[in-house]
């Protein structure tokens, strides 16, 4: 059974930062690829940024040089650093992890507004 949960979302101004955690569930979390995604109303859920098990990492272009995603395998932990966020940034966010299939969370909500 393998479980994701999210924290860490909510409202921020622009300009401001926010972290993202999702805890995992799971005995092969050290060697999945974690990622993040988001989904702003009316829109499809896109891809954010992704870490491998080697943490290598890789960002959408338009979260370049904001968003930094790491993980913490003893905590079975991925996290997403976002800082000089835009309203452009609202959106649900989900974290995934992919070992033969993919695994969701719930997701948690981020507004950006003033």
């Amino acid at each position: 059974q393998v479980t994701l949960v999210e924290s860490g979302g909510g409202l921020v101004q622009p300009g401001g930062s926010l972290r993202l955690s999702c805890a995992v569930s799971g005995s092969m979390f050290s060697i999945s690829r974690m990622a993040w995604y988001r989904q702003a109303p009316g829109k499809r859920r896109g891809l954010v940024a992704t870490i491998h098990s080697d943490t290598s990492t890789s960002y959408v272009d338009s979260v370049k040089g904001r968003f930094t995603i790491s993980r913490d395998d003893a905590k079975k932990t991925v996290y997403l650093q976002m800082n000089a966020l835009t309203p452009d940034d609202t959106a649900t966010y989900y974290c995934n992890l992919w070992f033969t299939r993919d695994y969701w969370g719930q997701g948690t909500q981020v507004i950006v507004s003033s």
